[in-house]
């Protein structure tokens, strides 16, 4: 107010000066300027006057405005505060309502929530239920077949097996019989000297040793004895090999007469010589005719064999004559005794073994192709249910996630976890404020 009167009395000062600018400029007397200044003078003097009058009525009446707006703020201030405590109560009572309702509301959105889930969860773990039952028994069916035909082929191996043990236990069998009737000769024979006296028994003897050796190594179709070639001569036997060996012929005479005179010891050295040189004779003769009579190019083999049925005549060539030897070996002639002819004949049944499960060979490769094509595809189908089974764990997973993330935020729901938020106020709270403002 004070600064009011301040601008009012310069203003009027002001309007003075411009007016007696003016008067001055029109008048050209000076006294006539004199008198008008001193009645300008007086006028100021009384308007002067009468301003600081009004202006000390003015400074009584801000005093009293100023009292009058202390004890109106008073009164308002008093009634504010009323109406506020009002408003708050109001304010929290509708807060309360308001957030009861919500959650009511939210309860009801989540119990409605909870059910489809569970209802969900349900219809998924069903679908999943009889997805893993049906690939369960397709796999069962699939491995019930191939393990039928997995026990067929091995139970048709098993039997072939048996068949195969049966056959060798006979042959062992007959091994042991005829041992027994070797043994059972041997106990009969007077003395061997005697048998061997003459050169047709001593034929027969090395024909039937040999026979005994040949018939409890090799299967009956492998051999023959008394066999006749295409160039007329009989071989006492000849063994029926694969190639690359062909047939193989045996001679089972040999010169004994000029051995037994060699060995003599009632013969002077002389004596013994002669023999020697003659035993010598037959023996190079022998390695030749049977050379030139056995080996035929294109029916038997590029050799034959010249069996000796007795050890010690075989072990004197081999000790003492190795002459005869390199000349057996020229020829392709095989010097052979009971226990080398043995191994031989092991030899040719190995052989003979060898070769029978080659011609098979075809058909073990065949089933054993078909079972690898069994097992492939029994690989292919368990690869396909792995990745089923795999696929349908990872959305399982994914749906136990998905669970346990609505269940996480159900509880910070009820927990009510609404942070720096703060709820709105209905419409029918906001008439309040506005008569506060």
């Amino acid at each position: 107010m004070g600064n009011a009167i301040l601008w009012l009395q310069l203003g009027t000062f002001a309007v003075l000066l411009l007016g007696l600018w003016l008067f001055g400029r029109r008048g050209a007397d000076a006294a006539v300027q004199r008198d008008a200044t001193v009645r300008f003078e007086t006028r100021l003097q009384e308007h002067t006057q009468r301003m600081e009058e009004r202006s000390s009525a003015l400074e009584a009446l801000v005093r009293d405005l100023d009292r009058a707006l202390r004890e109106d703020r008073a009164l308002a201030r008093e009634e504010m505060g009323e109406r506020l405590g009002d408003f708050r109560q109001r304010f929290e009572r509708r807060q309360g309502e308001a957030l009861s309702s919500l959650q009511e509301s939210l309860q009801k959105g989540l119990l409605t929530l909870d059910g489809k889930l569970s209802d969900a969860l349900e219809r998924n773990t069903e679908k999943l239920v009889k997805q893993v039952g049906g690939l369960t028994e397709t796999a069962d069916k699939r491995l019930k077949e191939i393990s039928g035909q997995v026990e067929k082929r091995l139970s048709e191996g098993f039997e072939k097996t048996t068949a195969t043990f049966a056959d060798i236990v006979k042959r062992l069998a007959l091994i042991d019989a005829a041992q027994q009737k070797i043994t059972e000769l041997s106990t009969h024979v007077v003395s061997l000297q005697q048998v061997l006296d003459d050169k047709r028994s001593r034929g027969a003897f090395g024909e039937v040793q040999l026979a005994g050796l040949v018939r409890n190594v090799l299967p009956e179709s492998s051999f023959s004895f008394q066999h006749t070639l295409s160039n007329s001569k009989i071989a006492d036997c000849v063994l029926f090999l694969p190639a690359p060996t062909g047939n193989v012929a045996i001679d089972a005479k040999f010169p004994l007469e000029s051995y037994r005179r060699m060995t003599d010891s009632s013969l002077d050295s002389s004596e013994q010589k002669a023999a020697e040189r003659q035993f010598k004779v037959d023996i190079r003769k022998h390695i030749q005719d049977i050379s030139s009579k056995y080996i035929l190019p294109g029916e038997t083999s590029d050799g034959a064999m010249m069996f000796l049925p007795a050890e010690a005549v075989f072990a004197e060539i081999q000790a003492h004559h190795p002459d005869l030897v390199e000349e057996a070996q020229k020829r392709r002639v095989w010097i052979v005794s009971p226990t080398t002819l043995m191994a031989v004949l092991n030899t040719a049944r190995a052989v003979l073994k060898d070769e029978a499960t080659r011609e098979q060979v075809h058909v073990i490769q065949e089933h054993l192709g078909m079972l690898a094509k069994d097992f492939g595809r029994f690989q292919l189908r368990m690869d396909k249910l792995s990745q089923h089974i795999n696929a349908a764990h990872k959305d399982v997973e994914q749906v136990h996630t998905s669970a346990r993330k609505i269940s996480s935020r159900f509880t910070k729901i009820e927990k009510v976890e609404l942070e720096g938020a703060v709820p709105r106020i209905p419409a029918a709270a906001d008439e309040t404020p506005s008569e506060s403002e």
